[in-house]
């Protein structure tokens, strides 16, 4: 067979143009837009080419509370919702008779729209003045005092947030995870019987080497996924988010074009391209240790 067939060519041509117009090209405009300063969208115009739109960005508080947040976010609910979604997943693989039941159960959070959701996080951890909330119900019960998670200290906000991230990423974690766990060859775990090998043994010997690259991909789209969050802080916190402390870096990209103060493409694209960084590091460093960790 020929290397660089025209048809093979031809067969790729509609999406080579798709990623083209839809990808390559918006992310060349975007890189270009950053550096443009005082860049006017009406009149396409700017005052000159430089790195003031990076310097402007970095040294916006806000911009430094979303990337705080961010990370916080990534940190907390990646590892957290992998963890859970593996031990889930182990939990249901256990379960024989009624497993596609309660596979059923786990993923329809992931079915349900983000903002009904948040709504119902919302009178969970709500404190108004008719109510204390569900969950500072269940707090005095343990004698604790009422915590405002919506208004309140940082601190119970951004758990409220991770709690919330957690439980929307979790469904399709287990999806994930319960099928690469139902694809693992029964013929290693009984010759690991016939040994005498533990159960835990196993897992680590067994089932984490053979789902690896499941968990792999699963971390690989959960840093990717919680770097972009942005509409759960909104179904939580409402649109406002610099005043509650709560924004994102997409966040922040989008207030700086759409915002009430918005208006301002340059400084919107150079913190497009800083997240575009942090995700390619991020990505990259993962890559890179997925050479030594993931089996193939």
């Amino acid at each position: 067979m020929e290397k660089n067939s025209p048809k093979a060519w031809l067969y790729l041509l509609p999406a080579i143009l798709f990623l083209g117009v839809f990808l390559v090209y918006p992310l060349i405009d975007v890189l270009v837009y950053s550096f443009e300063e005082s860049f006017n969208f009406a009149s396409q115009t700017s005052a000159g080419i430089g790195f003031y739109n990076y310097e402007y960005v970095l040294r916006d508080p806000f911009f430094l509370q979303a990337i705080k947040n961010t990370f916080i976010l990534v940190l907390i609910t990646v590892p957290i919702s992998t963890g859970l979604g593996l031990l889930i997943s182990l939990a249901l693989n256990a379960i024989k008779p009624l497993r596609r039941a309660f596979q059923t159960v786990f993923f329809l959070p992931y079915v349900t729209n983000t903002l009904a959701v948040g709504m119902v996080f919302m009178i969970i951890f709500d404190k108004t003045e008719y109510s204390a909330g569900l969950m500072n119900t269940v707090l005095s019960v343990f004698g604790m005092t009422p915590v405002d998670f919506i208004d309140g200290p940082y601190w119970a906000k951004m758990l409220v947030l991770s709690v919330y991230t957690v439980w929307v990423v979790l469904p399709f974690k287990i999806l994930i995870l319960t099928s690469a766990l139902a694809s693992v060859r029964k013929d290693y775990y009984d010759a690991a019987r016939i040994d005498g090998t533990s159960r835990g043994r196993m897992f680590r010997k067994i089932t984490l080497p053979m789902i690896s690259p499941m968990i792999f991909y699963l971390v690989i789209t959960g840093f990717i996924g919680a770097f972009k969050a942005y509409s759960d802080a909104v179904a939580l916190f409402g649109t406002n988010l610099n005043s509650q402390e709560m924004n994102t870096i997409v966040g922040y990209i989008y207030d700086m074009l759409y915002g009430e103060g918005g208006g301002y493409p340059s400084y919107a694209s150079a913190a497009a391209i800083i997240l575009f960084l942090i995700i390619l590091t991020v990505t990259s460093v993962n890559l890179l240790v997925s050479r030594q960790k993931v089996h193939y």
